[in-house]
């Protein structure tokens, strides 16, 4: 028995168990620690504690804390000296700063849909149909939010670099906690999945002027609503 105050185990109470082969242990947690954190049940700022967590996955401390640095190094946990590791919480001012970053990547693709390589437009088209198919299936928030955000990849993948394909995975890496906040809480996924289906309409259709102003309206639109989320937290 533990001699740890019982709210210390309350947030991991959700968790599975994971008893596994030791080549693949971690890799599970991670993934389970991941699956409890999109799913809301591990909410920002939740302290992530080795011991806790440990007996309630049926894991040693060291595998824990092997994925706990995974987790870090994945942007959806943040260690601090003397604290240990919570689950990471979302900064409105870089919120602001990714988004105009992300707005500018984004765009420049939609104004190379008419020179880009069928590649990289049938790659916009398969990503918003995966998206599509998840939607369709009740996927999980972490499947839909790895949809969601490969449409966007795909968009910067029409203008052809692969450098800027690179900084907006680093981007999107920023963004998809809060983003997977707002659509757990909006639960709007097959409006998003019309939304992006019409801005592939209009790129199809070579109106780039009006595909421009839909994704800048839908930029705008996740912006508003993540700074709003995190608002609402902040204010709680």
């Amino acid at each position: 028995m533990s001699d740890r105050p019982a709210e210390d185990d309350a947030p991991f109470g959700s968790l599975v168990t994971v008893g596994l082969e030791q080549t693949s242990t971690v890799d599970r947690v991670v993934t389970e620690l991941r699956r409890a954190v999109f799913e809301g049940e591990l909410e920002s700022g939740t302290p992530l504690r080795e011991v806790a967590l440990a007996e309630s996955l049926g894991v040693s401390r060291p595998t824990v804390r092997e994925a706990l640095t995974l987790l870090v190094a994945d942007g959806l946990a943040t260690r601090e000296p003397h604290r240990g590791v919570a689950v990471a919480t979302p900064d409105p001012e870089s919120i602001g700063d990714v988004s105009r970053a992300r707005a500018v990547l984004e765009m420049a693709g939609v104004r190379h849909w008419a020179s880009a390589g069928d590649d990289d437009r049938e790659a916009v088209r398969t990503a918003l149909k995966e998206y599509g198919a998840a939607v369709g299936r009740a996927a999980s928030y972490e499947e839909l939010n790895r949809h969601h955000l490969a449409i966007h990849l795909s968009l910067v993948g029409l203008t052809g670099s692969r450098r800027l394909v690179a900084m907006a995975e680093q981007l999107t890496a920023e963004l998809r906690l809060a983003l997977a906040q707002v659509d757990r809480v909006r639960r709007n996924a097959s409006d998003q999945a019309d939304s992006h289906q019409h801005l592939l309409d209009l790129l199809e259709s070579g109106d780039l002027a009006e595909a421009a102003a839909e994704l800048q309206r839908h930029l705008a639109g996740a912006e508003s609503a993540i700074l709003e989320r995190l608002g609402l937290e902040r204010g709680q």
